[in-house]
């Protein structure tokens, strides 16, 4: 397991999460990329925990995801399961278990005092944090897709789905988007990743 984790994540973080890994016993499954989520934990019916976690993530984001699922499973043992997801008990938890991780010998100096900010109070995914999200992707591998708010004013782009949008105005945290087949208006993240179709105004 030890040989498999140094191709995902900072080598100085493999003996540490390898411990936590057998101390909840726990099933680790590296698995192609789901577009909806970046891992998730269950329990099985055997009663066997099984974290999964996709194999296209870089190692900072494959460390932080891996440890999100561990305080889900640790935070269930520990208060219950009757417990919310993302609840205080799950915050309290992923902070405690994420700590030892946050020194320069793991994470790039540049991106440390992101993740401290954001780990005074983590929230479900570090995606809704968009300056620490557009700072992970900038070590993901190279890649033909842009963030939403790098689109031009009404220019167009395709989802992962085929489908295809116009973009608008900024509204608050999100981009109104119309989608060109229905016409209808839907909100994006500025950080969603998308693939520019042209750059000309409508």
């Amino acid at each position: 397991m030890q040989k498999v984790l140094e191709k995902y994540i900072p080598k100085n973080a493999v003996v540490p999460i390898f411990e936590v890994i057998k101390e909840t016993n726990v099933y680790l499954k590296i698995v192609n990329e789901r577009v909806t989520r970046h891992g998730d934990y269950r329990r099985l019916s055997t009663g066997q925990h099984q974290i999964t976690i996709n194999a296209n993530l870089n190692p900072y984001k494959f460390l932080i995801t891996l440890v999100h699922e561990l305080a889900h499973l640790v935070a269930f043992s520990h208060f219950g399961r009757r417990i919310k997801p993302h609840g205080k008990e799950w915050k309290f938890t992923f902070q405690k278990m994420m700590l030892p991780f946050l020194r320069e010998e793991i994470f790039p100096k540049e991106l440390l005092p992101l993740l401290i900010r954001h780990f005074e109070n983590p929230t479900a995914t570090t995606d809704t944090d968009q300056h620490l999200a557009f700072a992970l992707k900038q070590y993901d591998a190279p890649n033909n897709l842009h963030c939403v708010f790098q689109i031009p004013h009404g220019s167009y782009f395709q989802l992962y789905n085929g489908r295809i949008f116009k973009r608008g105005n900024r509204r608050v945290k999100r981009y109104e988007c119309v989608e060109v087949k229905t016409g209808r208006a839907y909100l994006f993240d500025p950080n969603a990743e998308v693939k520019l179709l042209n750059t000309k105004n409508g």
